[in-house]
């Protein structure tokens, strides 16, 4: 298995999974940000061609995730997956239409329950964000599992549930809570950013790695960090503090230029240099470690 991101931050986010098949590949992607001609000169990048994708998995309705989703479909004939919340809500926001039902490309799926794209399992779980049915995954392949988790406002004890079963995680450390309270933004944003159904800030996200680090986890890719209210160095500082000593490496993946192909499977890889750049944040229950209280996800 082995994954890479086209961009990861607020002006568009796509990730690509692959079970390495060496004739028949199976190429899942993950949200699609970006417009259509953006999306094939990323995909050129890390050479890919995009009638090779298999199938697009949509974590939730917010333009830097969806929108390029039914314009790449529709062009490349690529079968969409999302849950009925998020296809509703796309619907409302004009990313597509009720009548590309009928093309047989979009199929609704349950956010408990797990679903093949080619050979590529995918094991979605719903989180806490303001969207209308949001959720993220695991992808399993040949015994190895990948997890992926932005756009997410605290954990709960079933994600953690969940993201301790991956060998590699993309997770999202949005902003830095100092920044973000600095920032211009206007405060109705910063609630939105800073709360429960926002984004991961960079502690919440260190909480997430303590809680994993000595479990399956091998390798660890930070995302969707702000341009305006977090630091690559301030990320790369706090989360070796918190993986270091327990040896799992880890990259930040970019705005512009994403993350080359990692190969889980060539455990002493290094992991491909990138610089980074995003936006989100974020807020955790100490409690909610501990399994005493869960929030429903939207």
């Amino acid at each position: 298995m082995k994954f890479s991101s086209l961009g990861s931050g607020s002006e568009g986010n796509c990730w690509l999974f692959s079970d390495a098949h060496p004739v028949h590949p199976t190429l899942v992607m993950v949200d699609c940000g970006f417009a259509t001609k953006e999306v094939v000169a990323r995909l050129e990048r890390v050479g890919v061609k995009p009638e090779a994708i298999t199938g697009i998995v949509v974590t939730h309705e917010h333009g830097d995730h969806v929108s390029g989703v039914f314009k790449f479909s529709r062009k490349f004939n690529t079968p969409v997956f999302l849950t009925h919340g998020t296809w509703q809500a796309a619907l409302r926001s004009k990313h597509s239409t009720e009548n590309y039902l009928e093309t047989g490309l979009v199929s609704l799926i349950d956010s408990h329950s797990s679903f093949s794209v080619g050979q590529v399992l995918i094991d979605p779980f719903p989180v806490p964000h303001d969207a209308r049915e949001p959720i993220q995954m695991l992808l399993r392949v040949s015994g190895f599992t990948a997890g992926i988790l932005t756009d997410c406002g605290h954990a709960t004890p079933h994600m953690l549930s969940k993201l301790s079963q991956a060998d590699a995680l993309v997770l999202e450390s949005n902003h830095c809570p100092t920044m973000l309270a600095q920032s211009p933004y206007p405060e109705s944003l910063k609630r939105r950013v800073g709360g429960h159904y926002g984004h991961l800030s960079n502690q919440v996200a260190c909480q997430i790695l303590e809680h994993l680090k000595f479990k399956r986890l091998r390798y660890v890719v930070a995302a969707h960090l702000s341009r305006n209210t977090n630091c690559p160095d301030l990320v790369s500082r706090m989360w070796a503090e918190v993986l270091g000593p327990a040896g799992v490496p880890f990259g930040v993946a970019c705005q512009d230029n994403g993350f080359a192909w990692w190969d889980l499977q060539n455990v002493s890889a290094k992991l491909p240099a990138s610089e980074p750049t995003g936006e989100s944040s974020g807020n955790v229950d100490q409690s909610e470690f501990d399994g005493e209280s869960e929030q429903a996800a939207a």
